[in-house]
């Protein structure tokens, strides 16, 4: 009983100091109650997680591939999704949509709304497929990143994407949004 009061009262304490943040629980509870919740990640977790890409290409992985490699990717683990072309669904259009921004129905795809391709690899390596993530090796990833955004026009048939030629191309909607005026957010 004196262990849970002690719980209780930390976490009456925390919750009156402003919203406790999971790790302000999770030290909240280890230290105070001995029950062992939680603990500090390793290097090695933390390496695992941290796979986010910036839209400069800032961590982009080793690895490369082709639209005709992302054409036979997409097909297999892509199109019951999002279609055999990337515009029939039943989840997200990714194709098409150029000039509907302005329009009252706009349809916000890739190469339509989308203002860096360093984002698509980004996503589509942590969050896809949806009844998978993360499964999709580099080469992949960049291989349905060149099929996409050549079935957008953005790129032609023959490049090769990697993570020095990712950052290069250039998005039809880059232009389309404005930054952060916010003094704490960085640019």
């Amino acid at each position: 009983m004196f262990r849970f009061n002690r719980l209780v009262t930390v976490l009456v304490i925390t919750f009156a100091l402003g919203w406790p943040t999971s790790k302000t629980l999770v030290a909240a509870t280890h230290s105070t109650t001995g029950y062992g919740l939680g603990h500090a990640p390793t290097d090695q977790e933390v390496q695992h997680w941290d796979i986010d890409v910036s839209p400069t290409g800032d961590s982009l992985p080793s690895g490369q591939g082709t639209v005709n490699q992302g054409a036979a990717v997409f097909a297999e683990k892509c199109a019951s999704c999002h279609g055999a072309s990337g515009q029939e669904g039943p989840m997200d259009r990714l194709v098409g949509g150029e000039g509907t921004l302005d329009t009252q129905q706009p349809s916000k795809t890739i190469g339509s709304y989308w203002p860096y391709a360093t984002t698509l690899y980004d996503y589509i390596h942590r969050a896809m497929p949806f009844n998978a993530p993360q499964s999709l090796t580099n080469d992949e990833v960049y291989a349905v990143v060149a099929w996409l955004l050549n079935q957008n026009g953005i790129i032609p048939t023959d490049i090769v994407l990697d993570a020095k030629t990712l950052p290069t191309v250039d998005m039809p909607n880059r232009n389309g949004f404005v930054p952060d005026p916010r003094p704490d957010v960085s640019q």
